[in-house]
């Protein structure tokens, strides 16, 4: 089986691709995947180090509004779409797949034009410009949340989940329990603001600091990098007790993951497609600065099933989150409640569902 894997720019975009790749692997030992993403976006890091075949292209995405960058877009698009065409044309793959991003633009649309069959996986509950601007060549379209169904052709539509989710059923939470040094009799959340963190949820955290240490439940809290120092000076002033962690970053993110009982984060995809796999409940801050407000129509989808408390930035405050977390953690039956709603939207399989639909759309190759 011959691969080409497209999809750059976040996180949430080229996670799922490897993790999909690495489901193609364990099905097909022998199966030889090319990866084609940008020089400069996060692809270009991630993916070689994964020990993957990189090629790239260059492609900028289009401004919203008017502007003289557009047309050095277009004219990036047409030389994209030729070098992807000679890229596709020298690897001879039986399908091409897009995880989102610019890139996939003119891998996935060259890809059409040379008659090889094509797959696009929408993350999102709102899909981006780039895989809406695909829909109209690809032969399938995959997507993690329901709501994204009515802004492509029905016909084309399968509902996969996200590959990322196939990567919690391999946790292991004696390991991530013990890489905290966390009690195991405890009950335990994790406040993230994503990998760079977020100043608003630091200031929440920060202007109950003195409350935290009474809590009969653990915290671990992830700074993110930038906002790490500024933190700790909070911290050692206030003379936290035991019961709290701070951490300027988690490596061993799906194992911490599998050994908290409610997590208070972003809406991103990718979180919650770890999240809902995993049946954890949630306390969802969407990000306001993300394209077509996307983060919170993803949360929205877990918040009108049960499965989560959503609270926009603007209205996040210490008191707050405290009210947030001990409604959860602190009543067992809205625990339960919470966990079973988000089990029930979880798609831990995911890798899988995405792998068949690849097999079926490249037979017809």
């Amino acid at each position: 089986m011959r691969v080409v894997v497209s999809g750059g720019g976040t996180g949430g975009h080229i996670y799922p691709a490897i993790s999909l790749i690495k489901e193609i692997k364990r099905k097909h030992k022998d199966a030889e995947i090319l990866y084609i993403g940008t020089e400069t976006g996060l692809e270009a890091d991630i993916v070689p180090r994964e020990g993957i075949p990189f090629k790239t292209i260059r492609i900028s995405g289009f401004k919203r509004k008017i502007s003289l960058e557009n047309i050095k877009t277009v004219t990036r698009f047409i030389t994209g779409t030729s070098r992807a065409k000679k890229l596709i044309n020298q690897f001879k793959p039986d399908v091409v797949i897009g995880t989102g991003g610019y890139v996939c633009g003119p891998v996935v649309y060259a890809a059409a034009k040379l008659k090889v069959p094509t797959v696009i996986h929408e993350q999102n509950s709102v899909p981006g410009l780039t895989n809406k601007f695909l829909s109209k060549y690809v032969d399938r379209i995959a997507i993690c949340f329901e709501e994204a169904r009515p802004f492509f052709p029905n016909k084309k539509v399968v509902f996969t989940g996200n590959p990322r989710a196939s990567d919690t059923l391999n946790v292991d939470p004696v390991s991530g329990r013990s890489s905290l040094g966390l009690d195991k009799n405890k009950k335990t959340v994790l406040i993230v603001g994503g990998s760079r963190g977020a100043r608003p949820i630091n200031d929440a955290f920060v202007s109950v600091i003195n409350e935290w240490s009474e809590k009969s439940y653990q915290v671990i809290y992830v700074t993110g990098a930038v906002h790490y120092d500024a933190v700790m000076e909070k911290v050692n002033e206030a003379g936290l007790g035991s019961n709290v962690i701070v951490k300027p970053f988690i490596h061993n993110m799906p194992d911490v993951l599998g050994a908290i009982d409610l997590i208070v984060a972003r809406a991103g995809a990718t979180t919650l497609a770890e999240v809902t796999a995993l049946g954890l409940p949630s306390i969802l801050i969407p990000s306001p600065y993300v394209t077509n407000n996307h983060q919170e129509k993803n949360a929205k989808a877990l918040k009108d099933s049960g499965a989560a408390i959503v609270r926009k930035e603007s209205e996040m405050n210490g008191q707050t989150l405290l009210d947030d977390i001990d409604f959860v953690l602190t009543n067992e039956e809205n625990w339960r409640v919470m966990h079973e709603a988000t089990k029930k939207l979880g798609v831990p399989n995911a890798a899988d569902h995405l792998y068949q639909v690849l097999v079926e759309v490249s037979r017809k190759k």
